[in-house]
Order: C-alpha cells, then sequence, then structure tokens
C-alpha cells in the first residue's frame, strides 16, 4: 500500500473513531453512532485499487486495535466496501450485520454470544480478504 492511501486511511479511521475516549450511555442500535467528520476532497477520490484493499485494510486496522466494538469502526469498515468486490463487500455485510445484532444484544443474556458472533464475522472477513490477494494484518 502505498504511503498516501495508508495516510488517507488512516485519517477515515480516526474520524470514524472520534469521541471514543468518552464515558457514554450504550447506542440503541448500530446507526446511533456518531458522523464521522467530513473527509477532505483527495479521500474522496481515493481509488479503490484492487477492490477491497480500502475495506480490508480498515478491517485489519480494527482487528490490530481491538475496536470492533467500538462505534462507529464497524459502520466505516461497511462504509467503505462499497468499491470492493462482491466477496469482500458480502463479508463486510455480514460484519455489519452481527455487530447490529450484538449493539441491541447489550445488557441481554445473549450479549457474550452476540459480541463473539462480531469476532467470528471479522475473522471470516479477515479470511475472505486474504484468500482475495488483500493485507488484512500487519
Amino acid at each position: 500500500m502505498s504511503r498516501v492511501p495508508a495516510l488517507i486511511l488512516a485519517a477515515l479511521l480516526t474520524a470514524t473513531v472520534t469521541g471514543c475516549g468518552r464515558d457514554e450511555t450504550p447506542v440503541a442500535g448500530p446507526t446511533a453512532a456518531p458522523s464521522p467528520t467530513p473527509v477532505s476532497a483527495s479521500a474522496s477520490a481515493l481509488v479503490d485499487d484492487p477492490p477491497g484493499t480500502l475495506t480490508c485494510a480498515a478491517l485489519a486496522q480494527a482487528i490490530a486495535d481491538s475496536s470492533l466494538m467500538t462505534p462507529g469502526v464497524v459502520d466505516g469498515i461497511a462504509r467503505v466496501s462499497g468499491t470492493a468486490d462482491a466477496p469482500v463487500a458480502d463479508a463486510a455485510g455480514r460484519l455489519l450485520a452481527a455487530y447490529g445484532k450484538a449493539v441491541l444484544s447489550v445488557g441481554k443474556d445473549d450479549e457474550p454470544d452476540a459480541v463473539a458472533a462480531v469476532s467470528a464475522a471479522a475473522s471470516d472477513m479477515s479470511s475472505v480478504c486474504s484468500d482475495s490477494g488483500l493485507q488484512t494484518v500487519g
């Protein structure tokens, strides 16, 4: 990955997780996460080449940061999957669905299983990224 896309991806991820250090009441659903800060024009013109590179890099960063359950992170991964190829985009959709269920399960008996399902979906997506020849960790 060249340095410019890596820097832009870092800016996107930073904007996506803005406010994560604050003590906040749990959100009602995945759409209640704070909106990311607008991205500069140069980042919006970033080409996802090969398709799925941005999505898999965002997943790798979330795994490395252990931030999958941080509001906005999975939404950000799903958002950049719009330009990914079908296997990566589908895996991102499954991750988003698992995250949505986990958020809805907060405080309920099935919460641990729902959070584990997010990890399983991320692991599956990481395998899809690897099978597609895209960076997933490191």
